[in-house]
């Protein structure tokens, strides 16, 4: 009889377990629930449209020094980790250079030939491509340069009207 107790005990237990896993991926993976670190406060931050990923661009002359006339992009994936080895693709209307994009690890591209103090109201587009995920993120200039988030955790909700 004991034997049976604890069984019954341990099947409850392992069901138990395997359902808050689920509910957990479920939460993760609902639109709006997903959490996507913001590493600097002095950096401008996205959650691209579909959720799949976060991009935060480190000016040159802020808390890091990456370089003069140079950027920094911090690309994370859905599970808030490192989206290395992604596809860059960044666009602006009446671009005359082409930005030159190096990828340097752990989620960190070096953007040359961008220069996102130019005059006047204009949209950045970054594109990320990794495997068989693309997802997009805008940036309009200048106002993104004046509604800084403070470093932390976000989710698509707390950012999109920001």
């Amino acid at each position: 009889m004991k034997k049976y107790i604890i069984a019954i005990f341990m099947i409850v237990f392992a069901l138990t377990l395997s359902n808050a896993r689920a509910h957990h991926t479920e939460e993760k993976a609902g639109s709006g629930k997903v959490k996507f670190t913001k590493h600097f406060n002095e950096s401008l931050f996205r959650i691209t449209d579909n959720g799949e990923f976060s991009i935060e661009i480190l000016p040159d002359d802020k808390e890091y020094k990456i370089g003069k006339d140079v950027i920094g992009i911090v690309v994370h994936d859905r599970d808030d980790s490192d989206a290395e080895n992604a596809d860059i693709k960044i666009n602006y209307k009446d671009m005359k250079e082409t930005p030159v994009i190096k990828e340097k690890g752990d989620g960190l591209y070096i953007v040359s030939n961008l220069d996102i103090k130019k005059e006047g109201r204009w949209e950045l587009n970054i594109t990320v491509k990794k495997k068989k995920k693309e997802d997009a993120a805008a940036f309009i200039f200048p106002d993104a340069l004046n509604k800084l988030l403070p470093a932390g955790k976000y989710d698509s909700d707390a950012v999109k009207n920001k």
